[in-house]
């Protein structure tokens, strides 16, 4: 008889039921069995799988304190020995994302076990992670909406994984790519398969190319500022910062809308004016002091002094899980505003 797979399932705070952002700084504990999304995921195994421990760590503690819970999280899977861990499903979420990479990678690495992660296809974290060896990442939707359809497939991969049976190309198996090759044999030879891909793109049909190339867009530098004493300058922030109440309604995660604000003629700004519109980190702070996110206080003073002028209005969007496609689309439509108003730079405010 077959013994259930022995799983040891990590989340973060919000998936663990301790809370939200304000819960980011909570250590890491360990619970039995299965807890949140594990409760789905554990349903989906039936008795082909057992989550004998859910690790939940906040995200904020996890980035701060990364060596001691890479240590813990060893220690834990040294004494239970499960077959396999599971992080996630992540999502978009880009600090949680990049913790379930982290845990995956360090008991891959250093346990030499499979491990598994779910995730959107633009989370961050895959492009860091997902050429790990023993590690394996499923696509997901940008929300947790998609996490009833992902259970499932989760369920099925550490099957696999879990039972050492070999998996097939990342696309039968619906993983994200790893880029790694393994000898296969085929039906028919290369030649004749290139033949008809060759001939079904120029008839215009659709095709599936057996490599696919991923290629990242270059972006030449902008030229430097001449004299920053005599420069224009506008600033742009990602913290979502906007006016009281919302009016452009920005999301807190998966931007699909930037605004351009006029900035208030008070030497600073303040948080009965303005409000913070994020999801990827605790917004509390700069709710209270909006200048942490746009620091007018500051560039007020510098101006006649190292800056020459600062340009009327500032650039807002929201920063977390803003795909690459939204990103670009915002990045030229904000160049071509600056460029309309004679600016000369562009203070781009980290959050």
């Amino acid at each position: 008889m077959t013994h259930p797979i022995r799983i040891i399932h990590y989340l973060n705070q919000f998936f663990g039921g301790i809370g939200g952002e304000d819960k980011a700084d909570v250590g890491l504990e360990i619970r039995r069995g299965p807890v949140g999304p594990g409760l789905g995921l554990q349903h989906a195994l039936g008795p082909d799988g057992e989550i004998i421990a859910t690790l939940i760590c906040g995200d904020n503690y996890f980035h701060m304190q990364m060596a001691t819970v890479r240590t813990a999280v060893l220690d834990i899977v040294g004494d239970l020995r499960p077959d396999i861990l599971v992080a996630g499903p992540a999502f978009n979420a880009g600090r949680y994302g990049m913790a379930c990479g982290e845990v995956c990678k360090v008991v891959a690495e250093r346990a030499h076990m499979p491990t598994v992660t779910a995730m959107y296809p633009e989370n961050p974290a895959v492009e860091t992670y997902r050429r790990v060896p023993n590690l394996w990442i499923l696509p997901t939707g940008a929300t947790a909406a998609d996490m009833r359809a992902v259970l499932p497939r989760l369920a099925t991969l550490i099957r696999k994984l879990g039972r050492g049976q070999p998996l097939g190309p990342a696309r039968a198996e619906g993983l994200i790519p790893r880029g790694q090759r393994v000898l296969t044999t085929a039906s028919r030879p290369g030649a004749e398969r290139a033949v008809t891909m060759l001939l079904a793109k120029l008839r215009g049909q659709p095709f599936q190319t057996e490599l696919p190339l991923y290629q990242l867009e270059s972006v030449p530098p902008a030229s430097p500022v001449a004299d920053l004493r005599t420069a224009r300058l506008a600033t742009i922030t990602t913290a979502g910062l906007v006016p009281r109440g919302n009016p452009d309604g920005f999301k807190v995660f998966n931007a699909t809308r930037w605004s351009r604000y006029r900035l208030p003629d008070a030497p600073a700004l303040n948080g009965e004016d303005w409000e913070i519109i994020h999801g990827g980190f605790n917004t509390a702070y700069a709710q209270a002091n909006p200048n942490l996110v746009l620091p007018l206080d500051v560039l007020r003073e510098l101006v006649g002094e190292m800056i020459g002028e600062l340009d009327e209005y500032f650039y807002s969007i929201t920063g977390v899980g803003t795909s690459l496609a939204v990103a670009k689309q915002a990045g030229e439509a904000i160049a071509a505003s600056l460029g309309e108003d004679h600016v000369d730079a562009a203070l781009l405010v980290a959050t």
